[in-house]
């Protein structure tokens, strides 16, 4: 069949979608973020800088995380549309304050100590906030094939390209045309789809690190008379095999590539359905699946994520890799010296 008209969604980032920046840390999980520290000492009153409306040290980040984990972030800003987004960026850069930009907040854990930066919250919904959840529904109702899986998927356009993520045989990179992007200087580039070489739960945005924020992503989808039957069958799918309506990351570790068999399976068969570390539990509906079941804390969660590592290692012989992001409170170098 003739490709439909694209579909071109501006994205927003979620964590997540999360993206972050600085040099990268040791340790089991991914980390990003910018150069350094926080805003200046004749800064530090300042809500309103060049338009933007900055709220100092108030916002919890663990309203602003799916998983309902976080302490406060040094500076917190909604951004509405690409201009305050880009305006955001370099205001963060020109003072070197570290900074994330995040969208619904799923698929990353913040600190309880919160984080020692400036937390940009794009909401930008005729653009970088569609949320992907809701594309996947429209697209599929409307006769198009190529993102049914989308409907489960928790975040936003550019976070699910960020990760490339997937779900029941699908993933975002097959349906993508193109992707732009904001880089850290404030240029704006384009990248074919050609230009771009994806992976399982990886993209190439992940190892870029002149990326600021991805702000539109183009789908190319195909016209399918089935599209809307498939992505119903596929949400009652997930209600019956996810913990739907808990406080979740959505699945934590990454499926073993070229082994046959998923995360999840590995750690039921390890024995570690409904294991709990205080209020963090390993879900007892899917195995992959992390909830904070009442008053988790960043330490339990990640206390859980190293022994359910450690005991399908132990049993296994298989080492499982985070999809989610662990957000540090503060920038740790090679050395093992906090950068504030």
């Amino acid at each position: 069949m003739s490709p439909s008209p694209s579909l071109s969604i501006p994205p927003c980032y979620r964590s997540p979608g999360i993206l972050l920046h600085a040099p990268r840390t040791r340790g089991p999980f991914p980390f990003l973020c910018s150069q350094s520290s926080s805003f200046s000492k004749d800064q530090r009153q300042t809500h309103n800088c060049k338009g933007l409306k900055f709220i100092r040290g108030k916002k919890q980040l663990k309203d602003l995380s799916t998983w309902g984990i976080g302490g406060p972030c040094n500076y917190f800003i909604q951004v509405f549309d690409q201009t305050q987004l880009v305006s955001a960026i370099r205001f963060c850069r020109e003072h070197s304050i570290r900074f994330v930009v995040i969208g619904k907040g799923s698929n990353c854990l913040f600190d309880d100590v919160g984080f020692d930066g400036c937390v940009i919250l794009n909401r930008i919904e005729v653009g970088s906030g569609f949320r992907f959840n809701r594309l996947g529904v429209q697209c599929s109702n409307e006769g198009f094939t190529g993102l049914e899986f989308a409907g489960g998927i928790p975040g936003t356009v550019g976070g699910a390209t960020y990760m490339n993520a997937g779900a029941n045989g699908q993933e975002t990179a097959n349906a993508i045309r193109s992707v732009e992007f904001v880089t850290m200087d404030g240029k704006f580039l384009r990248f074919s789809r050609t230009d771009l070489v994806f992976r399982y739960r990886s993209s190439p945005f992940q190892v870029m690190e002149e990326l600021a924020a991805i702000i539109a992503v183009t789908f190319e989808l195909q016209h399918s008379g089935s599209a809307k039957r498939r992505q119903h069958e596929y949400m009652e799918r997930r209600r019956m095999s996810q913990p739907v309506g808990e406080q979740t990351a959505g699945s934590v570790f990454r499926n073993p590539l070229d082994m046959g068999v998923a995360a999840a399976e590995l750690i039921e068969k390890a024995g570690l359905k409904g294991f709990r570390v205080g209020g963090a539990m390993v879900s007892k509906v899917h195995a992959n699946f992390f909830i904070n079941c009442g008053g988790s804390t960043s330490q339990d969660m990640l206390h859980l994520l190293a022994l359910v590592k450690e005991k399908v290692d132990q049993k296994f012989g298989v080492q499982l890799k985070e999809e989610i992001i662990y957000i540090r409170p503060e920038i740790i170098d090679m050395d093992g010296n906090k950068d504030r």
